[in-house]
């Protein structure tokens, strides 16, 4: 299905994104699209949970609704949802996620037109929720979100995200910087958590290639962490490290974005903070096993993916398995690709 239904120069338009951290961050570059083809246009988004805080003071958002968890088994949660919805008169609902969830969420705002994924992209019951229906490629998910734009006459736009620094995050990164002792440009921030078990890459190895990243190239680490279990992996970065590895303080997601900001180098697996940090800028290696990296990974040529061996199978199959396929992937293949990345940053530094 499809509508070529002219554009006011004003639309009114909702993107649905309800989750996660890094899933809201890839489609960021929509939001940014919209606002460039449609300078005047009126634009919200609903999302869940805390990830609305990155949203609120988003340069190209107008209007961030706020799902509360669960919102979906709840009647008069619904309702209400329904009504801050409608109160916003929104003409065009784009669902990026695209499960009944989602759809739902789309059909609740009223917009008369709703859009979402074709064929199997369009998964659970959305398709049954929405009105116009677009096949979508894209080899990155990031590209893949952006080509649902197409009904509305936004194809190859360019690619930013325009996440805002608030003063209080800038000034808190900036302690940890001095506090630290970190030279701003010229350090590391290692993130050794992940939402999968099977996408941790050791710590110990994240130690050592502190470690190397010092003793080879002078650059000082810095160990990040956000829910306390990921506390004790980047402690055992640190207690790795010989002495190249600082353990980070406790930051929200807005301060762990300004400390990367100030950062050289940024090393993670797929993972809300790694998209974050492409996002701000930061030079970024992710790391892949049981997810495809050219499909989540590092977003952009500047940036490294690295992945021996995908860890095939059902989301639930590759959530459940072990990290076999992380441990493929050695510490002399991250720091190999580590020094390439500071060689070619620091080499158009000199250029520009």
């Amino acid at each position: 299905m499809s509508s070529s239904a002219p554009l006011g120069v004003m639309p009114r338009i909702l993107i649905v994104r309800l989750s996660a951290l890094g899933d809201v961050i890839h489609g960021a570059p929509v939001a940014c699209a919209l606002r460039d083809a449609f300078p005047q246009a009126t634009i919200g988004w609903v999302v869940e949970g805390r990830t609305a805080e990155l949203l609120e003071a988003h340069p190209a958002i107008d209007h961030v609704i706020r799902a509360p968890r669960g919102w979906l088994k709840s009647p008069r949660a619904v309702l209400a949802l329904r009504r801050e919805l409608r109160a916003h008169r929104f003409e065009i609902a784009i669902d990026l996620q695209c499960l009944t969830k989602s759809a739902i969420a789309a059909k609740l705002s009223g917009a008369p037109r709703r859009i979402g994924k074709a064929g199997s992209d369009g998964r659970e019951l959305s398709k049954f929720f929405h009105n116009e229906l677009v096949a979508v490629g894209g080899e990155h998910v990031i590209d893949h979100y952006l080509e649902m734009l197409a009904p509305l006459g936004v194809t190859s736009p360019r690619v930013h995200f325009d996440l805002p620094e608030r003063a209080s995050d800038g000034s808190l990164a900036e302690q940890i910087l001095h506090s630290e002792q970190l030279p701003r440009g010229r350090f590391a921030v290692l993130n050794p958590g992940a939402g999968w078990p099977s996408k941790i890459w050791p710590p110990e190895r994240y130690g050592e290639l502190a470690r190397r990243l010092f003793s080879d190239l002078g650059i000082p680490t810095l160990a990040v962490w956000g829910l306390p279990d990921e506390k004790a992996l980047a402690a055992t970065i640190v207690r790795a490290s010989a002495g190249a590895a600082r353990l980070a303080p406790p930051t929200s997601v807005l301060e762990l974005g300004a400390v990367c900001r100030r950062a050289g180098l940024f090393v993670g697996s797929d993972t809300g903070p790694m998209h974050l940090a492409v996002a701000v800028g930061t030079p970024t290696i992710s790391l892949h096993g049981p997810s495809m990296a050219n499909w989540c990974g590092a977003y952009g040529p500047e940036n490294v993916r690295l992945q021996i061996r995908y860890e095939a199978g059902s989301a639930q199959q590759r959530r459940q398995a072990d990290d076999s396929a992380m441990r493929e992937i050695s510490v002399e293949m991250v720091f190999a690709a580590c020094r390439r990345l500071i060689e070619t940053n620091h080499a158009q530094r000199c250029a520009s």
